[in-house]
């Protein structure tokens, strides 16, 4: 019986010294692949490209740059060369779609959070990039890009999540990014959660300030009400608060132009103790709620828009909360299965 044990636990030995000469073997003509999960935790920036329906790019906050070519079907890495893998924004040039604009950094405030080192840019529609500057920002919430200059462009840096910091606030640049200027802050601990430049009109431009700041614990969190909503009509170079009709305490806002009726602006908009969705119909001078529910205005950790028809300045998706239609109000669950029929 002794013997039979034996021969067993011989043959099993050599079956693993074959196997293990096999996959050495193997390790030489095979090469590793990434079959999934094709994405690094969540994702705030994608964008596509409207004279190119088929192009998207798309950034997971710690994940890279990713670009598919055939409408989404798949996706290939173009951003793994860099020192930073964590992105808060994304932008493509309306007027030359070889311009695209990156923002480093998640641009978010949560407990655990990864940061960058500023902006980047590719002048061949993603193949090589450069790097810019406001490495110091740690966060970049978002890009906008004049529709008619791939040169000038708007950056709101929300800055350092866990401290103050100087590099924070909306910055412009007038040179494709050599040189930025600071146009719009308040001080060392309010950022910059958002910037849009009318799509009509590229003299005016609206953006949002955030005062929040990371605890070094697990949802250790600091609002201040230094935030609000911002506009400026001479491109940038100065800037007055929009308050009529929106809360007094601001601390993070983010905001959204109907494309079709730019002067129909959407806003996402936090206090130290509500979450509300505001809208406007005169180009920021007036707001007014547009719902109670406060879903559609909190967002997951800060920085997530309303996104918005082109067609119909009447249709407005909050990000977790309830479709309006022409002033109807549906909850996403019908909406959902109402697409899906």
């Amino acid at each position: 019986m002794r013997s039979v044990r034996n021969a067993i636990v011989i043959g099993f030995l050599i079956a693993a010294g074959i196997g293990q000469a096999r996959a050495v073997e193997f390790d030489s003509i095979l090469r590793w692949r990434n079959i999934g999960p094709y994405r690094g935790g969540r994702t705030r920036a994608i964008c596509g490209v409207p004279s190119q329906p088929n192009v998207f790019y798309m950034a997971p906050v710690n994940g890279g740059v990713f670009k598919s070519i055939d409408y989404g079907r798949t996706w290939q890495p173009i951003f793994d060369d860099q020192p930073t893998a964590s992105i808060g924004a994304l932008a493509v040039s309306i007027s030359d779609s070889n311009v695209v604009y990156v923002g480093s950094g998640e641009g978010l405030h949560r407990p655990d959070l990864s940061v960058g080192d500023g902006v980047y840019k590719s002048t061949d529609a993603g193949k090589t990039w450069m790097h810019l500057g406001l490495r110091d920002g740690q966060q970049i919430a978002q890009l906008a890009i004049d529709p008619k200059n791939p040169d000038r462009l708007f950056v709101a840096v929300a800055g350092h999540p866990y401290g103050p910091n100087e590099e924070r606030g909306i910055y412009r640049s007038v040179d494709g990014g050599k040189t930025f200027q600071k146009v719009l802050h308040r001080d060392e601990n309010v950022g910059a959660s958002d910037v849009q430049i009318d799509p009509g009109n590229p003299q005016v431009v609206y953006a949002g300030l955030w005062e929040s700041r990371e605890g070094p614990w697990e949802n250790g969190v600091f609002n201040g009400d230094g935030g609000g909503i911002f506009k400026s009509t001479d491109g940038g170079k100065t800037w007055r608060q929009l308050t009529k009709g929106l809360p007094s305490n601001i601390v993070q806002a983010n905001i959204a132009i109907a494309l079709s009726a730019p002067k129909t602006l959407l806003a996402a908009v936090r206090t130290k103790t509500i979450a509300k969705l505001y809208r406007s119909d005169d180009a920021g001078e007036t707001w007014s709620g547009t719902t109670d529910d406060p879903r559609p205005g909190l967002g997951i950790g800060g920085g997530d828009l309303p996104v918005r028809s082109k067609k119909s300045a009447d249709r407005v998706l909050g990000e977790r909360g309830l479709l309006e239609i022409d002033g109807r109000r549906e909850n996403l669950g019908r909406l959902a299965r109402r697409t899906r029929r």
